[in-house]
């Protein structure tokens, strides 16, 4: 008997496993046939000195130079690659944050709920490649966010607060300073990080639909708060969605038009025409993202809880 219910749910992981490589097999086609030669041709000229002329691009082999000169010559380089891992993280962290308790509400049962939910699925829309585009090169939207950014400079009550709290905190150069100093940041970026959640709302809110109600009337009957039932049931349950919408916002973060060092890579591509060198500065930055979600990932699968 156990042997039969054994071999039942090997057969059934084995059935979901074809399925989720059916779902993807469109993209690892395209990956094959699409994405293969394009990596192996950029490997190349990030190790080569890379001309342009009129029969194409001549490449004379260079070893490491590009490397080197992006770790030890260029003078802004490393300082920007910190700077945007510090930024990811707690951008990231404010993301999903704000993404699980976002579908926490949407979640529960009041008047208009599908149009609240219609309202936030929008920030999906909004933040696609032709909107953040128009964002981002229209003139008219350029200038009406300088005016509202000027229009607002320091007399905002976050201004004023952030001021009072840093001077009274040991200044910028404390560690009390520096907290609050972050935390501000994320306040001022909560355009960004709302923009940025679209998914991941619609990730955690399809895993809340999923817990069953029967453990939330067992945590009532034996007298469980809802902040005990919170951190008990739904974050538990939902934790194996957390590695999912962080690798998600890792990525997005990484590969965004604004980012300073996806702009630094094309322009040192599109207007210095340095082809080796920006495939270095692309590979340097690929290895290192791939570094951080293989890391990040290792430690929130230990705290992830699995269930059957």
């Amino acid at each position: 008997m156990l042997f039969s219910k054994k071999k039942k749910r090997v057969g059934l992981t084995r059935h979901r496993a074809r399925l989720g490589y059916a779902f993807i097999s469109p993209f690892i086609i395209g990956f094959i046939f699409f994405m293969i030669k394009p990596l192996y041709q950029s490997l190349t000229m990030s190790l080569s000195a890379v001309d342009v002329s009129v029969n194409g691009f001549i490449m004379e082999w260079n070893n490491y130079g590009n490397y080197v000169r992006a770790f030890t010559v260029d003078p802004e380089f490393n300082r920007m690659l910190v700077t945007s891992i510090a930024t990811m993280f707690y951008r990231s962290l404010a993301t999903i944050v704000f993404s699980f308790f976002v579908a926490l509400l949407l979640n529960q049962k009041f008047k208009g709920r599908a149009l609240v939910r219609s309202i936030f699925f929008l920030c999906v829309i909004l933040s696609s490649g032709v909107l953040v585009g128009l964002e981002y090169n229209n003139a008219l939207l350029s200038q009406l966010k300088a005016t509202i950014e000027e229009q607002g400079s320091s007399n905002t009550i976050t201004a004023v607060l952030e001021e009072i709290l840093v001077s009274n905190t040991g200044g910028v150069n404390g560690i009390s300073g520096k907290v609050f100093k972050t935390l501000f940041e994320i306040i001022d970026s909560i355009y960004d990080v709302a923009m940025a959640s679209g998914i991941q709302i619609i990730i955690f809110l399809s895993g809340l639909q999923n817990i069953s109600p029967s453990m939330y009337e067992a945590a009532d009957m034996e007298g469980c708060t809802s902040w005990e039932r919170l951190w008990k049931i739904t974050v538990p349950m939902v934790s194996p969605l957390l590695l999912v919408c962080w690798v998600y916002t890792i990525i997005d973060f990484f590969t965004k038009s604004d980012n300073v060092i996806m702009k630094k890579i094309n322009d040192v591509m599109i207007g210095q025409l340095n082809y080796g060198f920006s495939s270095a500065l692309a590979w340097i930055y690929f290895i290192v993202v791939m570094a951080m979600i293989g890391l990040t990932s290792l430690i929130i699968s230990k705290v992830v809880y699995n269930y059957d």
